[in-house]
């Protein structure tokens, strides 16, 4: 009886250890994401986010549009470092770090190659870490994206 009680508990205890840490990593943006088209609410292509000291960085890993012949391979539109650089590849997402609210990733700042134009950025996890809500700024105003957890 004494065996079948320590076993029972070793497994709980070990159950436990295994659900805070899927639930730890689902509460991260790090990871790949797929982003969700604006006008036709269909997939657009994979960002892949990971997170250093020096806060979270954003890739773009490959598009999915339907006509990917009619894709930029190039992000023309930016006017900084990353000029004519290949999309593939493209740091999209610099900066942000969590918020002392433990809520959401913020100071750090998102760019959209189809224009060219910077924001600041705040990320949110939603949906038990299956979405991710990224907000982008720009004085007051803002526009708020959902993108859906690849892996």
């Amino acid at each position: 009886m004494k065996k079948y009680l320590y076993v029972t508990c070793i497994t709980a205890v070990a159950a436990l250890f295994l659900h805070a840490g899927v639930t730890f990593a689902q509460t991260s943006p790090v990871g790949l994401w797929r982003t969700i088209d604006d006008n036709t609410g269909k997939p657009r292509g994979e960002v892949r986010i990971t997170e250093s000291s020096n806060g979270l960085s954003g890739r773009i890993v490959r598009s999915l549009a339907a006509d990917a012949s009619k894709e930029a391979t190039t992000c023309k539109a930016c006017t900084d470092d990353r000029k004519d650089q290949p999309m593939t590849g493209l740091e999209i997402i610099r900066g942000g770090k969590l918020a002392a609210d433990g809520q959401w990733y913020e100071g750090g700042e998102i760019l959209d190659p189809d224009n060219g134009k910077t924001y600041r950025l705040k990320i949110r996890m939603a949906e038990g870490g299956a979405k991710l809500n990224l907000r982008g700024y720009i004085g007051p105003f803002f526009r708020t994206q959902t993108w859906e957890r690849a892996e």
